[in-house]
Parts: C-alpha cells; sequence; structure tokens
C-alpha cells in the first residue's frame, strides 16, 4: 500500500545512526523508593546494589526507604535489594538512559524464616503481579514492554493481545476478547478506582476504541488479570486492567518530546515545593491527525480524524498526614465525512453516499490520600469524578439527492466515585484487605435509529435520570509457610436503581514446590452490571422493559502451573473453566440472541436474565525474560466458547475462535560497545488464529430486501478464514551526555496480509463478498528526553 513512500525514511534513519559523538561513558542517576509490599511503608535501611558493575555500586535506604546511585552507566540493569526479615529480590533489565533519571519503586515481601540474616538465592519473578492476592491468570506488565512489543504502539490493549488467551478484535481498534468472552466484559481501573474506558474513538457499552488516550510516560508498571480475579476486583466478567502511575521526578526538571504518524507529544515533569515538603508534578499532551498516515498512501478511510490527550499526575506528600495525588486524564476525539451527491461515483465507491459525524470524549479526575499508620497498616482514599459523551449522526443520499437521517446518538455519562481500602498485616502470615466503592451516576440517553418498515426515525431510548451502585470486599491472605499460601475472600455488588445485587465468594491456593516451581488453584463467582443504557432501552409505545434486569454472572475455575528454568526461561500452563448463567437474551422471543456477542451499544428489545454461557480451555505460555538484549514469548491457547439463547439451543460465541497463537521476540544490539550510548533493536511480532464468526447470509432474504440479512437461526455458524498477521518494529536509540534520542518505527500488518473481517451482501453485483482488517500501517516516530 505504500509503494515508494516506504522507503523515504531510509535515509533520514542512516544520517540519524551514523552521528557520531567524542567518546566518553555515560552514566545516569537511578534512584527509588523499597516499601513493604503489603503497607507500602517505608523499609530503612535496606541494602541496594548495582550488578555487574566496577566498581561495585550500592547503597542503603534512608528514614523514608528513598535510595539514591549516581553516575550508573547507561544500558540495562540489574538491581539486588536485600532487608533483614525480608526475602532478597533482584529486579531485572532496568533502562537506564542519560537524557532521564530513572526512579523506581520496589516492593519486598516478608520472610516467614525470621532469624534468617541472608537469603542464598534471589529469584527474578517478573511475571508476577504486583497485587500480592492475585494468584492466577495474572502477570505484571512494564511500560517498556508498550514500547518494545512489535506495534503495540505504547497501548496496553494491543500490548496485552500477546498475552495467552487474549485475540485482537479488529485490527481497527483495541478491543481485545479474553478467552472467549465479549470485550464488553473488562474492567479499567486506575489508582485504585474503575475508571471510564480510556480509548480514543469508543463507543457506549465498550471497553476498546481505536487509540489509547493512556500515556506512556505516566504509567509505571501494572497488572493484567483474565480469570478468577481477587476479591477487590468487581463489576467485570472477563479480564482486569489495574494501571499504576508514576510520580514525576521530584529533584530536578525533565522534558521528552515526540513526533510521530500518532501525533505530537509533549511531557515535563519536576519538583513542586509544599511548605517544608517536596512533591512533584508529571503531564502529558497529545495532539493528532491521521491524515498523515493517509498521504503515505494507506487506505484508513476518507474522513478527517482527530484527537487529543491530557494526562497528569501530581504527587502532593504531607508528611504525618500522608501523601496526596491529584490524577487525571481527558481524551477528545472526533471523525466526520462528507458524502458526494453524485451516483455515479456511488457506483464505484458506495461510501461516498453516505455522510456522518462522529464524537467520542472522555475524561477521570481524581483525588488520592494514602497513609501508613505505624509498621502494618495502610488507608487509601479516593474521590473521582468521570464523564464520557458519546455522539453520533449518520446520513444517506437516497436516488433523488434528498438526504435521509438514518442514525442519532447522543449519550451523556458521569460519575462520583469514593473509595476507601484498608490493608492490615496482623505479622509475616496473616494479611486483610477490605473496602468499599460508591458510585453516583447521571445520564442523558438519546437513540434513534432509521426503521425501513415504518419509513421513520424510531426513538429507542430517550432518558435522563441517575442510578447508584456499592461495591464492598475483603480478602484474607494466610501464609502457612513459604511454599503454602491461601487467600479467601467475597465482593459484594449492590445497584440501587432495581436492588438487584451479587455475593461473590473468592477463594485460591498456591503450592511452591520450590523456588522454581508452584502449582496454584483459583475459583471465582463475578458479576457485571449491563451497560446503563440497556437498562432503558423503550419499546414503539414508550415502555422500558430492561429496568429489572440483573446482573450478568460467572463462575471461573482456574489450575495454573509455574515452571522457572535457568537462563531467566519460564513456564506456565493454565486450564480454566467459566460457567456464564443469569445472561441477558431475548425476553418476548424465542431465538438465538445474547448480550455475550455484542461489543458496543445497547441494544433495542425487551431482555431478560434466562441465559447462558460457557468458556473452556488450556494455555501455554512459554517466554524468555530479556537477558542479554534478546527476549522471546510464545503463548498458545485451545478453547471453546459457546452460549444458550432464549430458544434453548447452544451456539458458538462470535468470538469462539478455537485457538489463539502469538510469538513476540526482538533483539537489541550495543552499537558502540565501549560507550554504551547507541542501542539499536528489531522487534517481531507474529498472530496466528482462528478467525471470529459470524451468521450465515440469507441470499434469498438479502436480494429481496436489498441489504444483509442473516440466518440467526444458525448463529455464529460460520467461522471467518484463519488470521495471520506479521507485525515488525525497529528502534534506534542514542544517549548524549544529558540527552536521549529514540527514532522507532513500527509496523502493522507488514506483510500486507488481507485478513477477513466479515462478509457482506453486495446488491450492486446480487452476491456475498468479503470485507478486510486494516492494511500495512507505519508509525514513525522520533522521542527526546532531556
Amino acid at each position: 500500500m505504500l509503494h515508494q513512500s516506504k522507503f523515504i525514511f531510509l535515509p533520514l534513519l542512516l544520517l540519524w545512526f551514523c552521528q557520531t559523538a567524542p567518546a566518553q561513558q555515560f552514566s545516569q542517576t537511578l534512584k527509588g523508593t523499597v516499601l513493604d509490599k503489603a503497607v507500602k511503608s517505608p523499609l530503612i535501611g535496606a541494602t541496594v546494589v548495582v550488578l555487574g558493575t566496577d566498581p561495585v555500586k550500592g547503597t542503603m535506604t534512608d528514614a523514608d526507604g528513598r535510595f539514591r546511585l549516581a553516575d550508573v552507566p547507561v544500558g540495562t540493569r540489574y538491581l539486588r535489594v536485600t532487608y533483614l526479615g525480608y526475602k532478597e529480590v533482584v529486579i531485572p533489565n532496568i533502562i537506564v538512559n542519560s537524557g532521564k533519571e530513572t526512579d523506581l519503586v520496589i516492593e519486598l515481601e516478608e520472610d516467614l524464616v525470621l532469624t534468617r540474616e541472608v537469603v542464598v538465592r534471589a529469584t527474578v519473578e517478573k511475571q508476577k503481579p504486583l497485587n500480592e492476592l492475585s494468584t492466577v491468570s495474572a502477570r505484571a506488565f512494564s511500560v517498556e514492554e508498550t514500547q518494545r512489543f512489535a506495534a503495540a504502539v505504547n497501548d496496553p490493549a494491543r500490548m496485552a493481545s500477546a498475552y495467552a488467551g487474549v485475540a485482537m478484535s479488529d485490527d481497527g481498534s483495541n478491543y481485545i476478547a479474553i478467552r472467549g468472552n465479549s470485550p464488553t466484559g473488562l474492567l479499567w481501573r486506575m489508582e485504585g478506582v474503575d475508571i471510564p474506558n480510556p480509548n480514543h474513538f469508543s463507543s457506549v457499552g465498550t471497553s476498546g476504541g481505536g487509540i489509547s488516550i493512556l500515556s506512556a510516560q505516566l504509567l509505571t508498571n501494572s497488572d493484567f488479570i483474565t480469570g478468577a480475579f481477587a476479591a477487590e476486583y468487581g463489576n467485570a466478567l472477563s479480564g482486569v486492567f489495574d494501571l499504576k502511575l508514576r510520580k514525576g521526578n521530584a529533584e530536578k526538571r525533565e522534558y521528552t518530546l515526540k513526533a510521530g504518524f500518532l501525533g505530537l507529544d509533549a511531557a515535563a515533569e519536576g519538583p513542586i515545593a509544599l511548605g517544608n515538603q517536596t512533591g512533584s508534578y508529571l503531564i502529558n499532551y497529545r495532539y493528532s491527525t491521521l491524515s498523515l498516515i493517509s498521504k503515505l498512501g494507506v487506505n484508513i478511510g476518507d474522513a478527517q480524524t482527530d484527537f487529543q490527550d491530557l494526562s497528569f499526575n501530581i504527587w502532593m506528600p504531607a508528611g504525618k498526614l500522608g501523601q496526596f495525588t491529584l490524577f487525571g486524564m481527558g481524551g477528545l476525539s472526533t471523525q466526520a465525512f462528507e458524502g458526494e451527491a453524485d451516483s455515479l461515483l456511488w457506483k464505484t465507491d458506495r461510501g461516498q453516499q453516505y455522510s456522518w459525524d462522529y464524537k467520542a470524549h472522555t475524561g477521570v479526575v481524581g483525588l488520592t490520600h494514602s497513609i501508613v499508620w505505624g509498621d502494618n497498616t495502610f488507608l487509601k482514599s479516593v474521590v473521582a469524578v468521570s464523564g464520557t459523551l458519546n455522539g453520533d449522526q449518520e446520513d444517506k443520499f437516497l436516488e433523488d439527492y434528498t438526504v435521509r437521517r438514518l442514525y442519532v446518538e447522543d449519550h451523556h455519562q458521569s460519575k462520583i466515585t469514593a473509595s476507601s481500602v484498608l490493608t492490615r498485616k496482623f505479622n509475616a502470615r496473616h494479611l486483610l484487605r477490605a473496602g468499599a466503592y460508591l458510585n453516583l451516576m447521571d445520564f442523558r440517553f438519546k437513540q434513534q435509529e432509521w426503521d425501513d418498515e415504518a419509513e421513520r426515525l424510531v426513538q429507542q431510548i430517550n432518558k435522563t435520570g441517575n442510578a447508584s451502585s456499592l461495591n464492598t470486599f475483603a480478602q484474607w491472605q494466610y501464609r502457612v509457610n513459604n511454599n503454602l499460601t491461601l487467600n479467601t475472600g467475597a465482593h459484594a455488588l449492590f445497584f440501587f436503581l432495581n436492588n438487584s445485587y451479587s455475593i461473590e465468594p473468592r477463594a485460591s491456593v498456591r503450592y511452591a514446590f520450590n523456588e522454581r516451581q508452584s502449582l496454584s488453584l483459583g475459583y471465582g463467582l463475578h458479576g457485571q452490571l449491563q451497560p446503563l443504557g440497556v437498562y432503558f432501552v423503550e419499546d414503539e409505545a414508550g415502555n422500558m422493559h430492561n429496568r429489572d434486569l440483573g446482573l450478568s454472572k460467572a463462575h471461573h475455575l482456574v489450575l495454573s502451573y509455574d515452571q522457572s528454568l535457568a537462563g531467566n526461561w519460564h513456564i506456565k500452563p493454565e486450564v480454566y473453566y467459566q460457567a456464564l448463567f443469569d445472561v441477558p437474551v431475548s425476553r418476548d422471543v424465542a431465538d438465538s440472541y445474547s448480550v455475550l456477542n455484542e461489543v458496543e451499544g445497547f441494544a433495542p428489545q425487551a431482555l431478560a436474565n434466562t441465559g447462558k454461557g460457557r468458556n473452556y480451555g488450556v494455555e501455554l505460555t512459554v517466554e524468555k525474560f530479556l537477558t542479554n538484549g534478546f527476549y522471546f514469548m510464545w503463548s498458545s491457547s485451545l478453547f471453546e466458547s459457546e452460549y444458550q439463547g432464549s430458544n434453548g439451543n447452544w451456539y458458538n460465541t462470535r468470538f469462539n475462535a478455537n485457538f489463539i497463537n502469538s510469538l513476540v521476540s526482538g533483539k537489541e544490539w550495543d552499537w558502540n560497545r565501549k560507550q554504551k550510548n547507541r542501542t539499536f533493536g528489531l522487534n517481531l511480532k507474529l498472530t496466528w488464529m482462528g478467525g471470529l464468526r459470524e451468521s450465515p447470509i440469507d441470499l434469498i432474504a438479502s436480494a429481496a430486501q436489498e441489504k444483509t440479512v442473516r440466518d440467526d437461526s444458525r448463529a455464529f455458524e460460520d467461522r471467518m478464514p484463519n488470521y495471520f498477521r506479521v507485525d515488525a518494529g525497529v528502534q534506534l536509540k542514542r544517549n548524549y551526555a544529558h540527552v536521549t534520542t529514540t527514532v522507532a518505527l513500527n509496523v502493522q500488518n507488514a506483510s500486507n496480509r488481507q485478513n477477513v473481517f466479515g462478509r457482506y451482501y453486495d446488491t450492486d453485483d446480487r452476491e456475498v463478498k468479503y470485507w478486510y482488517q486494516a492494511p500495512l500501517i507505519p508509525v514513525l516516530s522520533y522521542k527526546v528526553q532531556f
């Protein structure tokens, strides 16, 4: 698709790569905080050593748990942290760049063997989740992975598509289907509270969009969970992103500028004087228009597509009163297209017969307060205000060039969330965490759609009002010994609009055979509210039949084995079963409809909680963590995803691809081995999976009605052809005395393969045709840190 235009960047890359500089060894400051993993109290006097340096660099933490190591050589470093009575840890693959100080938060787990003064062996547990109460189907991910994985482009959801059981449902968006579940089952959390869908070009009732609003400049290591969640997570059926934000540099001002096909980025961070305390700020702004990619010859449509976003995190320490943070993110995205009143043009490009004006805006602002009482109690409270606006207007030119309005959408939602979570560590064996979340929601929904039979716009929703919900949870961890750990708890979700609720027990057990092998079993009952507009869908008489809908629910059961091998290799197989029940299906007719196949929006029909579903499968992950510049991960999943409609029949779900294989790998070289100030990296991602499913097209009915008509009695019977995609990336990084520059080129669908997205009935040729996923898309960027 790019033809010769794809070569115009080669001279730029070669010119940058061939730059020379005086021979010198560049270095930077490596600093951080060492905390107790459970209650976040500072560990005073912990020993911190940089491995592999000559001479050895080391220090100890101060009264605030802080440490600082100056003049650490640039490159990839390992850090060993030890503290009496705690398990020693080794932090791998710490990237030290000359243009920006590296600031870490390191959490240590208390050792049950209190008399042991020296731990003989420390293990690298990169895959272990940050939340110590998450036992199965959970892993931590780093900001570096969102940048390193080919075509992830700083997007956590696109990065997660490399993990076992996770599939992208659309190349043009970052919707992810986890273990055969709909993307609507995913929960996003930030700093301990649920947040709206953090993606540009999103729709109501879904969890994805075209491009992430989240800034890689603000994120730090976070968790991704795909089943049997810990008790603190509620209102989700398929998965959880538990996002953490980093603090800005509290000692010096630093800046990051980035320009690329996805926009212009600018980030700033630095200290803030707060009386006798010093806090920090961190802010990032981005503006973009995707017309840049269109001008390269890549077919992403003719619409004018623009977006911008702002993210920030302000840290305010308050001495004995604890610490406060003010965080937020907001995104504005619009897309508009004007059709042409030209029937000859419509014959070659039917899209020119239509016009649309679309917008999606999202924002959240939150204030957190954290305080440590003594050495064993931690309280974190959050108040957050969030909101979304989704608007869409679609028109069609008729044969006489008059305009028919086909669809109108104007949805406004706002929410105030107040939460408080208490963590109490009684001793090294017993940990209790409990909390509550109150959500106060306001909304205004309006939705109309053209009805061919009635020959008019039909109102589907027109409602203004409010609703509220309450989540409470408690979970207890009992470490019998260093090998056996038990987690039990419960989550309760109450929805006061119709007084529906769900009481959800959770439990898990982990047995470690030794420092490298463990076996875990996890169970959870999980419930999820319907998208808010579903409760207010109207029939033609204005009746709202869905107001009393209950929660969708699912039992999750996961068996997991974890094996670490020499050379930083890691193997993890998992077997899971999910039994879904109380799923909304059609109330008044016996058919194949189920909300389990929805991707977005509000289904305009009467529903009842009588449907079922089941997902089961086996997954395998083989991974080599970054070692000597090389990393590798292969994940494979075999699964079934089925549901039962109101007619009592079982069908495949839309997302039952049956198998998913993903391979990501890469290699980084120090181009100048002596100075180590130039790094060249190659990254590759291969995806091979079964196609998503569709209901067969009824040719006779489609010809008679002159539109695509599907045979819903055979719902999702046809699986589209297998999906195969190659993503590739190249990165060139250079460290100067106080500046780091990075040029990166990521290519999505590098082979330009035409992967089938779906089928439609062509009314001109009167036959079924395929339509396809995204073509080859290059994403070039240049970043400067100083």
